[in-house]
């Protein structure tokens, strides 16, 4: 079933199952055994997690927005500075306090984590009680779906906050209020989770449900298994600092073996295939939400509900030919990204834009400036409906795709085996993305050794994934955030100055309306790039791109992409109107 068009079903099972009063038990005004017995009720109470998604304050509007961003790769565009506010930039900058605006009230992200952890706690014991689910295949799909909706909450609650209270059965009058639990418990919590959900839900078109990557399949439960693995087996900042767990459950070694074997069978299932890299984006814009393709699992929004054009689509200034949002450009990736790319690199032009579209209508594409780009994959004019909400979308928030599993198995079986048998899972991502000669050039400097094979890794998921926020988590996992920050500050302020490697980048850009009356032409964006060449094509000129003095690009804004050192401030802190609201459980240590 369609979960944007299953909103009467869901009301219905919210009605019957939960408390709005999240602090005290939830009750039932229907018999369990009736709800989780009979597969339609049962899938309204499993399709009611999903509202928490999409509440104004969860996912939609201050989750996906903020978390992620900022990182080597992508920034929140217009940063402040002069003031540091307690808001978006201190969010995304390191230096959220409790009492952040935007983020400490009683309906935010927090609360709507758990209000979404609570209902699948009631699925998961209704179905796991009342379910029959080894014989009822309806009700197993399920069932594994609500473990794995609840482990994908739960890791992204850790990622956020680092150690969360563990909440894996319904609230009771005795665990209203529980302390933070160490992450390791709940990341065992949740490999066991999805352990058990791979032999409930069958793979992508296997079923009717799993026809849809809306809905929950064995390819994303082992995808997202696999996920998990990698980040509890890497570094975090802890209590007592940056590092490992202690917990030889989690040991590197077990879980590199875990994600290898998981994404391999995903892999060697042969049921979702890459395709082109932005044919992938152009689906997701058209709603193609067909299971098979590269897309494994999405969180799926109401066309009135999500802000993910909203923030990191292409900017677009008024309402226009091809949208009634005037929005887009909220995020966008880190001035000198593009230039990362290989000059024939098909992700470039469609990860880093440029330009946004001017107000009138109809809209032309204009330039930006060069501290203000966008992000290409999501695109207003790639979709066939029209946008009806001022604020939301209404477009799928892509949560895995197949490119992140090949490279989580590359990345795998080069730490376990090395770069020659970790090499076949790399070379898919490049081969859709170069020329078959810098493929092989590429690959060969790759497997020179382990470590060369890690620093391929490294590179090609901030050029595969820029713009979908997995950035952040991986550098911490991978203890190079801080690093990582500095270098991309070090380059900033290279680009600024026009110096280093980008001393061979023309002063200006030179520009031209394409035939169809509203793309840009632009020359001046590829190393190699002169002036003198720019200027013979008789195209009209920005002279604001890369000043000689520096400002296009100005110290203090390259300094707001952190405002704190990142490595003493991985995570926001809980805010301080639930920890007021804890009776003194929770704290900030």
């Amino acid at each position: 079933m369609n979960i944007k068009k299953f909103t009467y079903l869901v009301s219905v099972s919210l009605c019957l199952l939960t408390s709005c009063d999240m602090e005290a038990p939830s009750k039932s005004s229907l018999d369990e055994s009736l709800i989780f017995s009979t597969p339609s009720l049962a899938e309204a109470a499993v399709m009611g997690i999903h509202v928490s998604f999409g509440e104004t304050n969860s996912y939609r509007g201050r989750f996906l927005p903020y978390y992620g961003i900022n990182s080597d790769v992508e920034w929140i565009n217009g940063m402040s500075t002069t003031t540091n506010d307690d808001a978006k930039y201190s969010l995304t900058g390191y230096a959220a306090s409790p009492t952040n605006t935007l983020m400490n009230d009683a309906t935010n992200a927090w609360a709507k984590f758990y209000e979404g952890i609570e209902r699948a706690n009631l699925a998961i014991r209704g179905l796991r009680t009342y379910g029959n689910v080894s014989t009822n295949s309806e009700l197993a799909q399920l069932l594994g779906e609500a473990l794995t909706l609840r482990a994908v909450v739960y890791l992204d609650l850790v990622k956020a906050w680092g150690d969360v209270p563990a909440r894996f059965e319904p609230v009771t009058s005795e665990t209203t209020y529980v302390p933070r639990s160490d992450r390791d418990i709940i990341y065992k919590q949740l490999l066991a989770d999805l352990l058990e959900a791979e032999n409930l839900v069958p793979w992508p078109n296997a079923s009717k449900v799993t026809s849809s990557v809306e809905r929950v399949n064995k390819a994303f439960v082992k995808s997202l298994r696999a996920r998990i693995a990698l980040y509890a087996g890497g570094y975090s900042q802890r209590k007592d600092g940056i590092r490992l767990s202690t917990d030889p459950e989690l040991s590197r070694e077990k879980m590199y073996a875990i994600a290898k074997q998981e994404c391999e069978d995903v892999i060697n299932q042969n049921v979702c295939k890459l395709g082109s890299f932005e044919d992938n984006f152009r689906r997701l814009c058209l709603e193609k939400t067909d299971a098979g393709q590269e897309s494994i699992w999405e969180i799926p929004f109401a066309a009135g509900r999500g802000r993910v054009l909203y923030t990191f689509g292409v900017k677009h200034q008024a309402a226009d030919q091809y949208t009634q949002q005037a929005q887009g450009g909220v995020n966008g990736p880190l001035p000198y990204l593009y230039y990362d790319y290989d000059v024939q690199d098909v992700r470039r032009d469609i990860t880093c834009v440029p330009y946004e579209w001017s107000k009138a209508n109809p809209s032309k594409q204009q330039l930006r400036s060069l501290k203000n780009w966008c992000f290409g994959k999501l695109r207003y004019e790639w979709m066939t409906r029209i946008v009806t909400s001022t604020n939301d979308d209404g477009i799928n928030w892509q949560y895995m795709r197949l490119a992140d599993v090949y490279l989580m198995a590359a990345e795998a079986i080069n730490e376990l085996e090395g770069p020659a048998n970790a090499a076949k899972y790399m070379k898919p991502i490049l081969d859709r993305a170069l020329p078959a000669d810098k493929v092989t050039a590429y690959m060969t400097k790759a497997t020179a050794n382990k470590s060369a094979f890690f620093d391929a890794i490294v590179e090609q998921r901030g050029l595969e994934f820029a713009g979908e926020c997995l950035r952040k988590a991986d550098l911490i996992r991978w203890n190079l955030l801080k690093t990582k920050l500095d270098e991309a500050k070090a380059k900033m302020l290279r680009l600024a100055t026009h110096t280093g490697e980008y001393a061979d980048l023309p002063i200006k850009l030179y520009y031209k309306t394409g035939s169809n009356g509203e793309s840009l032409v632009i020359y001046g964006l590829n190393h190699g790039d002169t002036d003198s060449a720019g200027a013979i094509l008789g195209y009209s000129s920005n002279t604001d791109w890369i000043k000689a003095d520096g400002s296009s690009l100005p110290q203090e804004l390259i300094d707001a992409l952190y405002q704190n050192n990142p490595d003493e401030h991985q995570y926001w802190p809980i805010w301080k109107t639930f920890i007021d609201s804890s009776n003194g459980t929770l704290t900030n240590d």
